[in-house]
């Protein structure tokens, strides 16, 4: 079995039938398996796969497992010599998949790889980053992010056209060796929404494996999926699993600087689109408004089910 693709799938029926009719399409010569976890859908989501995609191997949850359970629950059967997980929301152009492949087969020392992954209107998207470290995170709440020379951790003064080495490879889209995901673990499914990929790229780089970008043409994100389900509470579990990597990674400090970090940076958020408000600027109440849900919802934020060991 050459490839494993890991699709999970939360009531985002058309998305996941879009998504994997280009999966079809996109598979050419491959041995390739699709394996799709559905997170307890009450769209219909399980009964379409059934009908129309019968070649799909569904797997069924009772309840929502979230992206790492969710990933992990087909990771545990996945026969590919590499894994591909890919969001519901996104399509696969052309031979990317064969590309991907050859390519990972070509560099045995890449443990995960992301390729090029474009927006609805046909930009490139930052599927790539560094770590949210504390000083990039600073950066943001200071609001210099918004300067491509500041932006160091979505890295948005590169136009993604050359390969190059990054801490994160974004989990809509992204290639995994399956000899060095055995070697490194599965998701931490502490992690129930954010931070999980980027905990599993730093796990991978810490013992000697490679993460890659490479300008692989190409799979189109649109960013709409079960995410955007979520509204406001997105924003809070972000927070949760930013403050969660740190508490891993960087101990009970860096965990509490972490999530008063980002408390303030969405407060502050709340009080600039309420100011715009005031001075009439079309939309600037309901930002002000979904940024004051998030402040109003942070004492939930604090990570508390207990991340696995660290590797």
């Amino acid at each position: 079995m050459d490839l494993s693709i890991v699709i999970v799938n939360w009531n985002t029926q058309d998305l996941l039938r879009d998504c994997l009719r280009s999966v079809e399409d996109g598979m050419g010569q491959l041995q390739t398996e699709v394996l799709v976890v559905d997170n307890a859908s009450d769209d219909g989501s399980p009964r379409m796969v059934e009908r129309e995609f019968p070649w799909v191997h569904l797997i069924e949850s009772d309840k929502n497992l979230g992206f790492a359970g969710g990933n992990n629950v087909a990771l545990r059967q996945a026969m590919g010599r590499h894994v591909m997980l890919l969001n519901t929301d996104t399509l696969v152009h052309g031979s990317v998949l064969e590309i991907a492949v050859t390519w990972m087969d070509a560099h045995p020392k890449a443990g995960i790889m992301g390729p090029r992954v474009l927006n609805a209107d046909g930009t490139i998207q930052p599927s790539c980053s560094a770590f949210p470290t504390l000083g990039n995170l600073a950066l943001q709440t200071a609001g210099l992010t918004r300067f491509r020379r500041f932006d160091r951790y979505r890295m948005t003064g590169w136009n993604r056209a050359s390969e190059r080495s990054v801490d994160v490879i974004s989990g809509a889209a992204m290639f995994v060796r399956h000899s060095a995901m055995k070697e490194v673990g599965l998701l931490d499914e502490a992690f129930f929404f954010y931070g999980e990929e980027t905990d599993w790229c730093r796990r991978f780089k810490s013992i000697g494996w490679d993460v890659v970008f490479t300008p692989i043409p190409e799979i189109t994100h649109f960013g709409n999926g079960s995410a955007g389900k979520l509204n406001h509470r997105r924003d809070v579990l972000m927070t949760q699993g930013t403050t969660r990597l740190h508490l891993k990674h960087g101990g009970l400090l860096a965990g509490v600087t972490c999530y008063l970090m980002l408390a303030a940076h969405n407060a502050s958020r709340a009080v600039f689109w309420a100011t715009m408000g005031l001075l009439k600027r079309p939309g600037a109440m309901e930002r002000a408004r979904h940024f004051s849900r998030v402040v109003g919802d942070l004492r939930h934020a604090w990570p508390t089910q207990k991340p696995a060991a660290r590797t």
